[in-house]
């Protein structure tokens, strides 16, 4: 008796371990099965009619763009395959002084925006004036337009003919855009800061810490972890805007396109150029879309922030 037992015991878990959900013993209800399949297939229903609406959608404008009575005159203007071809490598090696000015432009506008946001929320009637200059500051280059910063900066400074200030475009057009972006990033860290609640700041208070140290060790942690979308899309449009140091005659991706345009009369190179930044900010944009969706997941779930 204690053989077959041992026997049918072992026949038991060989059956359960066939089941579905590993050896536990579950097995779904057949409504579960059958609520997940048209589920299965609505998304497959879904992503079948996404697809064949954007053909539709494609082909349709392919129709009006080829059939328009101007088509081969733009085809010829803006879509030139010679010149996209001479234009290309000219544009990507320009690119690269668009990418440097990102990086140092990008990293000098995170402190000198974090220095502004601070100085900002500074307490006490002694920090008034310094308040008062944070606040000037952010308003006039959040209103001054960029491209009217880059003139004034650009043209005249070397007007000026100050000993010892560079000349350089490049150096200068740099300087502009880390003004101008400074100003929103600051806004952005502004409101990350305000948006910690006081009791955090009083229970560091409470804890021994100074005003200094709870700001660094904890306000500014959660101020910026909280603003890493607003502030990934203030650098995408960072990314953008070093093409406007080509005003001032430095050879980036779009000057270099300007210079094939100016020779050839014919505006592919503008389309490769604008492509090429097209393509550099795409996955930009997709990470910050991606580290959105990761923390408002976090945040529906009760997690840290």
């Amino acid at each position: 008796m204690t053989v077959a037992k041992e026997k049918s015991g072992r026949e038991d878990a060989d059956d359960k371990g066939d089941m579905p959900g590993g050896g536990d013993g579950y097995v779904p209800s057949q409504r579960r099965i059958e609520r997940e399949a048209f589920k299965r297939a609505r998304a497959r229903r879904a992503t079948a009619i996404a697809a064949l609406s954007t053909l539709v959608t494609g082909v349709v404008l392919y129709l009006i763009v080829v059939n328009a009575p101007g088509w081969p005159r733009t085809e010829e203007t803006f879509f030139n395959g010679q010149y996209a071809r001479e234009a290309f490598p000219k544009v990507l090696e320009g690119l690269w002084l668009n990418v440097r000015l990102l990086l140092i432009c990008g990293a000098a506008v995170l402190v000198l925006g974090m220095l502004i946001a601070v100085a900002r929320t500074l307490r006490g009637p002694v920090f008034f004036p310094l308040r008062a200059l944070a606040a000037a500051y952010t308003d006039f280059f959040r209103g001054l337009p960029l491209i009217i910063n880059l003139m004034i900066v650009v043209l005249g400074v070397p007007a000026l003919r100050l000993q010892g200030v560079t000349v350089d475009p490049v150096l200068l057009g740099g300087t502009a855009l880390t003004l101008t972006y400074s100003a929103y990033v600051a806004e952005v860290f502004r409101a990350g800061i305000e948006s910690v609640h006081p009791s955090q700041r009083a229970a560091a208070r409470s804890l021994g810490l100074t005003n200094r140290q709870a700001l660094r060790y904890v306000v500014l942690p959660q101020a910026v972890r909280r603003q890493v979308p607003p502030l990934l899309n203030d650098l995408v449009s960072l990314q953008k805007d070093t093409g406007l140091v080509s005003i001032g005659g430095a050879i980036d991706a779009v000057r270099a396109a300007d210079i094939i345009v100016g020779r050839s009369l014919n505006y592919t190179p503008y389309i490769v150029a604008g492509l090429v930044f097209v393509a550099l900010t795409i996955p930009m944009t997709r990470f910050t879309d991606w580290v959105t969706a990761r923390m408002d997941r976090r945040r529906a779930q009760g997690g840290s922030i």
